[in-house]
């Protein structure tokens, strides 16, 4: 019964030090500990010790003048090496990054993980607009291009219950209902790439493929962006045949990669 009480407590230890390091990692460069107990739920004693293990441990620092707490460096070799590991990020890392070379766009890579894709890379283009996208950001399915593709892996009913109604609406343009995304969704398997014309945010627009495994599954997307006025991508959905190439070629090289026929 001890021992069992004992791996309770730190297992409730330990979802506590992960709660404040997600906290860190909600938006906000720096947070005051006060700002950590909202987010996290915690009593403010509870969430300044935690604090100050993980700094002890590297995980997190603290300002000297502001006082202020922010992700430590010592978090970017542990993030680095899950990300370089990934054997999707293995597969794609040079190809995603010619991709943005050769168009000038935006080109990322993505997976799913839950009800949100997590980009694994990101480049940029001289013609893409500046991004605040890095590895480890995640994005809605629903209302991006790379999103739909990894939705297209799923079964209709799969995919209503891992994205209740009423979808979340970003702007105008978001898909909101799930017949509307069925739609989006025949359109991918239809034609092998999926586009997202200002769904995510106004005045940007991307195409996207899906990338397979050895065993055919959907397991990660490619994508192009960039602002509308350059993509040339309209809202009725129609591309540019050249970009709808250089994407669908890509996500093809990453297949490839990992074993797809």
């Amino acid at each position: 019964m001890a021992t069992r009480t004992t791996d309770t407590a730190t297992n409730q230890s330990v979802e506590r030090a992960v709660s404040v390091l997600r906290a860190l990692d909600s938006g906000r460069a720096e947070l005051r500990v006060s700002d950590i107990a909202d987010l996290t739920g915690l009593g403010p004693s509870t969430a300044s010790r935690l604090l100050s293990t993980l700094e002890r441990l590297d995980m997190v620092e603290r300002d000297p003048v502001s006082n202020l707490y922010r992700l430590s460096l010592g978090t970017l070799s542990l993030g680095a090496t899950a990300v370089n590991r990934h054997p999707v990020h293995r597969a794609a890392r040079t190809v995603v990054q010619e991709l943005a070379a050769r168009t000038g766009l935006g080109a990322n890579v993505a997976v799913r993980r839950g009800h949100v894709l997590m980009f694994l890379c990101n480049f940029e283009g001289p013609r893409a607009p500046r991004s605040y996208t890095q590895a480890g950001h995640t994005m809605p399915l629903h209302a991006t291009g790379i999103g739909k593709c990894l939705l297209s892996g799923l079964a209709p009913e799969e995919r209503r219950r891992l994205l209740p109604e009423p979808l979340e609406a970003h702007t105008e343009f978001t898909l909101t209902r799930h017949e509307q995304l069925d739609e989006e969704i025949a359109r991918v398997h239809r034609t092998g790439y999926a586009v997202e014309a200002e769904e995510r945010a106004l005045g940007r627009v991307s195409l996207a493929a899906p990338v397979r495994d050895a065993s055919g599954d959907i397991v990660a997307a490619v994508s192009l962006w960039g602002a509308a006025s350059v993509l040339g991508t309209r809202v009725d959905g129609e591309a540019p045949d050249p970009l709808v190439r250089e994407v669908v070629e890509a996500a093809d090289a990453v297949s490839q990669a990992l074993g797809a026929v």
